[in-house]
């Protein structure tokens, strides 16, 4: 459990970074996005390493039809994580499409594992993307909304979504636990 308490708060540090301490990460420039990405590697690999070896202690766990909403909320969630760089007419409609597509991919993995290793991994990402919006909304100003959208781009966005969402679930059915119930 320790690795994936590593992990999270290794990540949760990395990306938080900017938000903290903005003046050292601003002289830090290329250097420092470099620092962030090396944190996030290494953050991912002592999440997963803590995760597999985790005892996992149940808590809760729901009804089949969780697995049914999980799926739904993961294709949203993936939908999210694409709409930031879409060229999609809702692109302007939400100010932090990744950061939410991280909370419901969050929810939705909460939802459908309810052992103590998937609430600090799935939580704590979730607590974090929580976070930084806050931060993130309290230290900038609002952009200017995105009104360059097309309905070409609310397409290509729907389809990409729906091809990363079929990989995932490809991986997902490969390396274990399959996304579509037992």
């Amino acid at each position: 459990m320790i690795w994936i308490v590593a992990g999270v708060l290794l990540w949760s540090l990395a990306h938080l970074f900017r938000r903290i301490a903005p003046g050292p990460r601003a002289r830090l420039g290329n250097a420092g996005k470099g620092l962030v990405a090396l944190g996030s590697v290494i953050a991912i690999g002592l999440m997963v390493v803590g995760y597999k070896s985790a005892e996992p202690v149940f808590l809760w766990q729901l009804g089949s039809w969780a697995v049914h909403l999980n799926n739904l909320l993961m294709l949203i969630s993936v939908f999210l994580f694409g709409l930031g760089s879409s060229k999609s007419r809702l692109r302007g409609s939400l100010r932090h499409p990744m950061l939410t597509g991280l909370i419901v991919w969050a929810g939705a993995h909460l939802m459908v594992n309810g052992d103590l290793p998937s609430l600090v991994l799935f939580g704590g990402m979730g607590l974090w993307a929580i976070i930084e919006i806050i931060l993130i909304n309290r230290s900038e100003p609002p952009p200017k909304p995105f009104t360059r959208g097309t309905v070409q781009g609310d397409i290509r966005l729907v389809l990409i979504s729906a091809v990363v969402y079929a990989a995932i679930a490809g991986i997902h059915i490969w390396i274990g636990p399959s996304p579509f119930g037992a």
